[in-house]
């Protein structure tokens, strides 16, 4: 069919079964945004920095199950976007990134085009699984939907092209092929076979769910990962990128608890340590002094990770879920050592009964009304703040798959973004626990969520400064403290001038009615609440 080669680009997200874009319109893309405004299918959010637009369609991925895409310019547009591709890739999130590129005519010539990058493609490599440049307008299609294929395919991972601007204005013959429906990848039968007969023997297991786990759509109430436990009456242990894996209401789960040292203590006792779709990152193993000295069977769909951390007895290659669901079929009975539940159960129990102790009863209360009032499948994204470390990442429950998500490399700024693209593609209520530091690093977005109102609520904890870096500085160089007070504007004025509903938060009374308030809005709405007015105003018990 003959077409333009912005509705070339078109036509490859509509087979890719794409629904949302996340991006800004510039010189060097304007084909393809005009391309999809005359086609109306997809909706395109127009962002405020590029490194949003990123972390906006990582956060839909994750929200989701499906592929996020970004539309950008190229040079700076391009370079903007970097850092969210990178997140991606850290969190195994499935993204693609189009960008523009100067004329066909001028690639190469180095002759200072307008947003010329001449070494925009091997940049791009260091941060994707494939980057790629078009040559000629009737292979944009195929290349758009071969590089979403690989994206998905395996270990979800980030994928980039560049597309002259001159090849998105062309007319040409173009064939848009079908895309893959599955790119799981299938493990030996075999190799099923003997992680199944370590299961068997054991009698003391533990389940160990990573983020690969949700990704496949393996997790949640009715998943293979739950049968799979159910049948055992083994204890599951989540990651933190694989929460809601199994409901952490549900008697087998002991949660995001692997670091520690209660459930620490049981791991080391365990006999065998079944792990799904998880490459033991730093933060889930006490940077891997974390001793796991029972027998490993570990399943990725990453060979590349297996064997990485933590030597295994078996090694399975494959899509978590259809490997679950094969080790169930090859299960045979066992007998779990009496008692070993129990134990764990209660190691979770000192484990969550410790973390909350910590946190103190203002945060405790807060976590506990955000859980009371957020549905189930409401989505919890946490950007690195003190809030999101100390009872965000581990202990607020999570209940379903997609719902939980945060900066895998530990970034500051991509929460707002990525709780944006995480409301408008799952339509669920959203919120994101979010510092005052972090915030001002695409506070820009606020102004996309006034435009696009997805139903997100952003609770500002506002120390005024770098709390968390506060705190390692006090530990350490004598106590001296740099670049870590910081000021803030008025984030509820600033808010509202940017659309947004918007209030201050002194008092746990107040946070309840406030944020009752902005779940009943059903649009985005900014709770700034004052830690340091919080403790000193809170109502006696």
């Amino acid at each position: 069919m003959e077409m333009t080669g912005g509705e070339a680009v078109v036509a490859a997200l509509d087979a890719l079964d794409v629904d949302h874009v996340f991006g800004i319109v510039s010189i060097h893309n304007i084909p393809i945004y005009d391309a999809i405004a005359r086609e109306g299918r997809i909706t395109m959010v127009s962002v405020r920095h590029e490194q949003g637009a990123v972390h906006a369609a990582d956060g839909y991925a994750r929200a989701t199950g499906k592929l996020g895409v970004a539309i950008v310019s190229t040079g700076p547009g391009t370079t903007n976007a970097m850092t969210g591709l990178f997140e991606a890739g850290f969190a195994s999130s499935p993204v693609l990134l189009i960008t523009g590129q100067i004329e066909s005519t001028s690639y190469g010539k180095g002759k200072g085009a307008l947003h010329e990058a001449e070494r925009q493609l091997p940049m791009l490599a260091t941060v994707t699984r494939l980057a790629e440049t078009v040559r000629r307008t009737e292979e944009i299609a195929s290349t758009v939907v071969r590089l979403g294929d690989a994206a998905r395919t395996g270990r979800p991972q980030p994928v980039a092209v560049e597309i002259p601007v001159d090849l998105q204005y062309r007319r040409a013959e173009v064939e848009v092929p079908k895309a893959s429906t599955d790119t799981r990848i299938r493990p030996e039968a075999s190799v099923l076979v003997d992680a199944a007969a370590a299961l068997s023997g054991a009698s003391r297991p533990v389940i160990w769910a990573g983020g690969g786990v949700s990704s496949s759509a393996a997790g949640g109430a009715d998943g293979p990962l739950v049968r799979l436990a159910e049948r055992l009456q083994a204890p599951v242990a989540t990651t933190l990128n694989g929460r809601g894996s199994i409901p952490e209401d549900h008697p087998l789960s002991i949660g995001a608890t692997t670091a520690t040292p209660a459930v620490g203590a049981l791991l080391a006792e365990a006999d065998v340590i079944f792990a799904v779709g998880t490459r033991f990152q730093a933060g889930d193993t006490r940077t891997w002094a974390l001793s796991l000295p029972g027998r490993l069977v570990h399943i990725d769909a990453d060979p590349g990770v297996l064997g990485r951390s933590y030597p295994p007895a078996v090694s399975v290659v494959g899509d978590a879920s259809l490997s679950l669901e094969g080790v169930l079929d090859a299960l045979q009975p066992g007998s779990v050592e009496d008692g070993w539940l129990a134990r764990a159960q209660e190691a979770s129990r000192t484990a969550r009964a410790e973390m909350r102790k910590a946190i103190g009863p203002d945060h405790e209360q807060i976590m506990d009304i955000m859980r009371e009032l957020l549905p189930r499948d409401g989505r919890v994204v946490r950007d690195a703040t003190i809030p999101a470390y100390f009872w965000g990442d581990r202990l607020i429950p999570i209940y379903e798959p997609h719902t939980s998500m945060r900066p895998t490399s530990a970034a500051i700024g991509p929460g707002v973004p990525l709780g944006i693209g995480a409301a408008l593609g799952s339509g669920r209520p959203t919120v994101v626990i979010q510092g005052d530091g972090g915030l001002m690093l695409n506070v820009g977005e606020f102004a996309t969520a006034a435009q696009h109102t997805p139903p997100l609520i952003v609770c500002i904890f506002n120390d005024r400064g770098y709390g968390i870096l506060r705190n390692i500085q006090s530990r350490t160089f004598e106590g001296r403290q740099t670049g870590v007070d910081l000021a803030t504007p008025d984030f509820v004025a600033l808010a509202r001038s940017m659309g947004l509903a918007a209030e201050p938060v002194d008092t746990i009374d107040g946070f309840r009615e406030a944020f009752a308030r902005a779940l009943a809005s059903g649009g985005p709405t900014v709770l700034e609440i004052d830690l340091a007015a919080l403790p000193l105003r809170r109502r006696p018990e």
